[in-house]
């Protein structure tokens, strides 16, 4: 196949122009399908730009019995009526921003404009719930067809002020309000499909439809919304090729490669591996593998969460839990852990039946490298791209061929010339020892060269300060302030910190750090084979 025809659906999420116009699809109708028929009120929570929108306004054409978009697709072998119905589809994302209750609610009003010019209004109805209620009501006894409520995002006014005490009450208020009406018009509603982010439980979606169906974690619908392996090799493979020529190597070495990239979420106990659909179809229409879903920034509201319950980020690299402890509500939660799995900074990664524990861990190196970007500055003082541009390649090739010498050289030159030494005494001042605060920095820096670097990894004689993975050597490094490089060689012989990775078929390197308070870089260092 020519891939110069080849048309990536980047930004595209309306389901009849992407078919009309001959854009990649990824057939997702037999999932699609099948929810329609699992409840009458399903909600679905995905990270942004994961396909939700797309997969709402797939919805709307279904109920709006546009069958000849679906030509070629599985939903043709499933669906035998194709009955038409009212179709009510919000995007309740265009109600962000409002810097006042009044303000969303005349948003929210706003939006259902298109549907009082079809179905007409009342004006004994003020409020934006009113309206919605109405609307339904009017549109069922209008055409005598039931309805199909499309709610998508239905969070997105409330992510914004989630720190603002002043704000988070009276939203919550407002978007409470909005939605009441979607359980006492449910005799009127064929199917209503909800979509977001998080979840606020005391909202009336949540607090007053008893039969909504929370599909999230639901291993059936693990991969309605994403790219699977077997789809990605499955569709793509023209397109892995034309990626290939364009960085010279093979096809099989550029699915590694976009794999490590974009690939490793998952969103149920035995769901297959997802891609993020968005980055991948980027990486194509740019030919380039970039950290596409970073464009717009680490959300603000998530590194708020995160300060504001003090998460240790070197604890992010695994994570065993419980369901409860992650798919909660969002009043509910006493540590960050929710929203940085609803948000996709970290994802499902293992499954014991068993016990019904999962194992959470950050999803591939494009979510690693901008999640650590993104908290750089807040941590430790730095910008991502004063790591990068700084010394990143002259250390990164220094540890690839075993220089070990060389790379703390550099490690130690550019800690020494940072021009933010204030921010570093200050952040040193918050953290509780020394050490911890060169913890988080190696943690940092190292996740920004995209290096596997784990920090406090737990083992039988006690606690490794950092362990660094490479592809033929794993560096065991133990950092000391108050000590010498050799006590801290010396502990990692003595705790047998290095004993677990002997056996895997890399070369191991122990290295004991010295850190000078004085100069807040690399005093001396001993490395040993």
């Amino acid at each position: 196949m020519d891939t110069t025809l080849r048309r990536y659906p980047v930004g595209i999420q309306t389901f009849e122009r992407l078919r009309k116009e001959g854009y990649v699809y990824i057939d997702k109708t037999d999932l699609m399908w099948s929810m329609t028929r699992e409840s009458p009120f399903v909600f679905l929570s995905r990270p942004r730009r994961f396909g939700k929108s797309l997969l709402s306004s797939t919805l709307h054409s279904y109920f709006d019995g546009r069958r000849d978009l679906f030509e070629g697709l599985k939903i043709m072998e499933l669906e035998k009526e194709w009955n038409q119905y009212t179709v009510i589809h919000l995007d309740v994302s265009c109600a962000k921003n409002q810097p006042s209750a009044d303000e969303l609610q005349r948003s929210l009003s706003l939006m259902l404009v298109p549907f009082f010019e079809k179905y007409g209004e009342s004006d004994m109805e003020k409020t934006p719930g009113e309206k919605l209620a109405g609307t339904i009501r009017r549109a069922y006894e209008k055409t005598g067809r039931q309805v199909a409520v499309i709610i998508d995002e239905y969070d997105a006014p409330l992510l914004d002020v989630l720190h603002e005490e002043a704000l988070l009450p009276e939203f919550r208020r407002v978007m409470q309000e909005f939605y009441q009406p979607l359980k006492s018009s449910e005799p009127m509603i064929r199917f209503c499909f909800i979509t977001g982010i998080t979840k606020f439980s005391q909202l009336s979606i949540f607090s007053t439809i008893n039969n909504l169906t929370n599909i999230s974690l639901d291993d059936k619908y693990a991969a309605i919304c994403g790219i699977t392996e077997q789809e990605f090799v499955t569709n793509m493979a023209p397109d892995i090729a034309m990626l290939a020529e364009e960085y010279e190597c093979t096809p099989e070495e550029m699915h590694a490669k976009l794999k490590n990239q974009y690939d490793g979420y998952r969103f149920a106990g035995r769901s297959p591996e997802i891609y993020n659909p968005f980055s991948l179809l980027k990486c194509f229409n740019q030919r380039k593998i970039s950290d596409y879903w970073f464009e717009s920034g680490t959300p603000t509201f998530l590194i708020r969460q995160m300060q504001h319950f003090g998460t240790d980020i070197t604890g992010l690299e695994r994570i065993e839990t419980v369901a409860s402890a992650f798919d909660r509500p969002t009043e509910a939660m006493e540590n960050a852990l929710p929203l940085l799995y609803q948000s996709g900074y970290l994802t499902i990664k293992d499954y014991d039946r068993e016990t019904e524990s999962y194992i959470l861990a950050i999803p591939n190196k494009e979510v690693r490298v901008g999640f650590v970007d993104g908290l750089l500055p807040v941590y430790v003082g730095l910008r991502g791209c004063d790591v990068q541009v700084g010394f990143a390649m002259k250390f990164w090739r220094a540890l690839k061929r075993g220089d070990i010498d060389q790379a703390m050289g550099e490690m130690k030159a550019y800690l020494a010339g940072i021009p933010y030494v204030e921010g570093f005494k200050k952040k040193l001042a918050e953290v509780s020892n020394y050490e911890g605060f060169y913890e988080y920095t190696f943690y940092l820096i190292f996740s920004m060269l995209n290096v596997y670097a784990r920090t406090q990894v737990k083992c039988a004689g006690g606690e490794t300060d950092v362990v660094v993975m490479m592809p033929d050597t794993t560096y065991v490094i133990e950092l000391k302030v108050n000590g010498t490089a050799q006590d801290a060689l010396y502990q990692i012989d003595r705790k047998g910190y290095a004993t677990p990775y002997a056996s895997e078929g890399r070369k191991v390197v122990r290295v004991g750090v010295k850190f000078d308070r004085d100069t807040m870089t690399v005093g001396d260092y001993i490395v040993a084979v």
